[in-house]
């Protein structure tokens, strides 16, 4: 189950929520919530990957596809976030859980 984080630019002051653990939108959906997070290249990427590994084998590769990116896509969002200068402002519990989550110091 994904668990949100309240995540600030200092510079800009845009404000975005990240998401750590299994991502059940991503499971069924594949890489539509990327594209809607506004990770393109990796939603189409995701998405043109899943349909053609599915069209060869019946579904099953495709929805291989979807669990491994499902445990995978919302660290990789949230930790290009923070990677790209956000900060963690939430509550002190939620911080620290996702902190561990994350592998973050």
């Amino acid at each position: 189950m994904a668990h949100a984080i309240r995540l600030v630019n200092p510079t800009t002051g845009v404000v975005k929520t990240g998401y750590y653990g299994f991502s059940w939108t991503s499971f069924f959906f594949g890489g539509i919530p990327a594209i809607f997070r506004g990770d393109l290249g990796v939603g189409i990427g995701i998405t043109i990957a899943s349909i053609l590994f599915s069209l060869i084998s019946a579904g099953v590769l495709g929805i291989v596809i979807n669990i491994v990116w499902a445990f995978i896509y919302n660290k990789k969002y949230t930790t290009e976030l923070l990677q790209a200068g956000f900060r963690m402002e939430d509550q002190p519990e939620v911080m620290s859980s996702a902190k561990a989550a994350l592998n973050v110091i």
